[in-house]
């Protein structure tokens, strides 16, 4: 009876044993084999899927399900939040939301890059491709997360006004220069451009689209075209361009 008994014990001890065994290899051969990844403007979809799923267990899906819902989401530059869906064991879908950010400045050997309520967002020693470098602000002491501190907050708005008109007419630019009396300048490639006083702003802009589109070549030459008197009623139909 004892010797029927302990047989009994170990084939049951077996089987667990088995279960345990299969089980984990379930678990642990389980791994994501599709990355999709929608919402970026910043990263490829092959960098988010390094970032987030390398190292050695970084793809085995029930470790990365369990990562993803009960630890803190890795913080990713330039990314303000993402959000990973599982689509059965073998594919997953990561969304991504970029942060607003509307332009940069130059601050003790690194890029701060501000929203459209100039708030530091961003700390950087790389220029970020499609983000104009905002030039002539007087600001002291930078922090993250707080923000750019300016004379005149109201530069902001401006400053959101000018990069959303400019995204309306697809004109990307290098930077946008402030001067001394508040008036805004674009550098686009070798080629500056100055806007004036702020008045009809919308209708420089489409003027320079126009002028961009005929003649692309401008943007490699140094030299200035002055928009500064252009007036959708008052003007010749001449725009000077002056070397440099």
């Amino acid at each position: 009876m004892i010797r029927r008994a302990e047989r009994k014990s170990y084939k049951w001890v077996g089987i667990a044993a088995a279960v345990l065994l299969l089980a984990a290899v379930l678990v642990f051969g389980l791994r994501i084999k599709e990355v999709s990844v929608s919402g970026s403007n910043r990263y490829t979809p092959e960098q988010i899927e390094n970032i987030l799923f390398s190292g050695r267990w970084g793809n085995n899906t029930i470790l990365a399900f369990i990562r993803d819902k009960t630890q803190p989401h890795r913080q990713i530059p330039f990314v303000e939040k993402y959000k990973i869906v599982f689509h059965g064991p073998f594919k997953a879908e990561v969304i991504i939301y970029d942060k607003s950010i509307v332009g940069y400045v130059s601050y003790m050997s690194s890029y701060m890059y501000f929203d459209r309520d100039g708030i530091i967002v961003e700390s950087s020693p790389d220029c970020l491709p499609g983000v104009p470098w905002i030039t002539g602000l007087e600001f002291g002491r930078i922090v993250l997360y707080q923000h750019l501190p300016v004379k005149d907050p109201k530069i902001f708005e401006e400053i959101l006004n000018l990069t959303q008109q400019l995204s309306v007419y697809h004109i990307q630019v290098d930077r946008i220069r402030f001067g001394s009396s508040g008036q805004p300048s674009l550098t686009i490639g070798q080629m500056e451009v100055t806007l004036g006083d702020g008045g009809d702003v919308d209708g420089k802009l489409s003027l320079l689209n126009d002028i961009l589109r005929d003649h692309p070549e401008l943007k490699d030459k140094k030299g200035t075209l002055e928009l500064d008197g252009y007036s959708d009623t008052g003007n010749d139909g001449t725009i000077p361009f002056k070397l440099k």
